[in-house]
């Protein structure tokens, strides 16, 4: 939802193959997109490029706009946190969870910030941390955990957000961004692996799966209750809840600019074009001619569309509080 290149170069080869990308960038970009992510809206929205991903260069004219140290499927937990926590194995690439990409923005730092100090880079930088922590619920949900088993993994995640929020203040960060977890009950892949006969599992208004969605506003109401607890302890730093859910919630009942919200524009054959065996870009998948009717891209991610117009509600409210361009002005 995040990463605009790091997967991408871990795994090498034909990562993401067409569509991917052909809104924006016409060519295969990195992001699990047609086009932008949120944090390229919000980078754009300041009159700078797109972000770059943190290990396509080393040098400070590559970062002199900022990086995005993102990593597709990465978690809040670490490795040995999550079997911890969750009970299983971490799944995926090595780790890249959030402490670790903490890490790596820590390395880079002095040169980020060559002629410059560290502490002006700091208080003169926006950081998103986020969204994240959602990769732990796929994986749970993979793993046949229930949702009453992963609300016992919540706290710890929150607390592996609020410990790196704290990290970054601690080390001169006066403006962050933490977003909350997606409605991922709208998710078509997880309309199609939790599709159900009752219609009382579905929400009137927006045809979402009720209890998927619950658990997202779970673990957001959550980390905004920590969040509290962070202002009070950093009175003079801005600390901006960004609203993921409400905003892309939103785009549900906008049947004028998205007339088949449920459905993935890029897919297999399924009931919401999607399917578990083939995915967008494979053998097989087909893609839709107007994407910026959608929500989804490929069932699990977003279109450029909707990327645009929830990074709309973060930077221009009601969806932020406050909005951003207004903390910034």
């Amino acid at each position: 939802m995040t990463d605009t290149g790091n997967a991408c170069r871990l795994i090498g080869g034909n990562c993401l193959p067409p569509p991917f990308g052909e809104t924006y960038f016409h060519q295969p970009s990195g992001r699990w997109c047609d086009g932008r992510m949120v944090v390229d809206f919000i980078a754009q929205a300041y009159g700078l490029p797109t972000m770059p991903p943190s290990m396509g260069g080393n040098t400070a004219d590559y970062f002199k706009h900022g990086a995005n140290f993102a990593v597709a499927a990465a978690r809040a937990l670490n490795n040995s946190a999550y079997k911890r926590v969750t009970g299983m194995d971490p799944p995926g690439l090595d780790d890249h969870s959030l402490g670790v990409q903490l890490q790596s923005f820590k390395d880079l730092l002095p040169i980020i910030s060559q002629g410059s100090s560290v502490n002006a880079v700091m208080s003169s930088s926006l950081f998103v941390v986020g969204e994240i922590g959602g990769a732990e619920y796929v994986f749970g949900f993979g793993g046949q955990k229930t949702i009453d088993q992963m609300k016992s993994w919540v706290p710890y995640i929150v607390a592996a957000i609020n410990s790196a929020v704290n990290d970054l203040i601690n080390l001169g960060a006066t403006t962050l961004i933490v977003p909350g977890n997606y409605a991922i009950g709208c998710a078509p892949s997880y309309m199609t692996l939790f599709r159900s006969n009752n219609t009382a599992d579905y929400d009137t208004l927006t045809g979402c799966l009720k209890s998927l969605n619950e658990f997202s506003v779970y673990h957001n109401t959550m980390l905004m209750k920590e969040l509290v607890k962070l202002r009070l302890l950093h009175p003079l730093t801005k600390i901006i809840y960004a609203d993921y859910y409400g905003a892309q919630s939103q785009l549900y009942l906008n049947k004028l600019d998205f007339p088949a919200p449920l459905y993935a524009c890029c897919g297999g054959p399924g009931p919401y074009n999607f399917s578990t065996t083939i995915s967008c870009g494979a053998q097989g998948s087909q893609s839709c001619p107007n994407p910026e009717n959608y929500v989804s891209w490929d069932g699990s991610h977003l279109t450029e569309a909707s990327n645009h117009a929830i990074a709309n509600g973060i930077l221009y409210g009601p969806f932020a509080i406050p909005p951003l361009l207004a903390v910034a002005s």
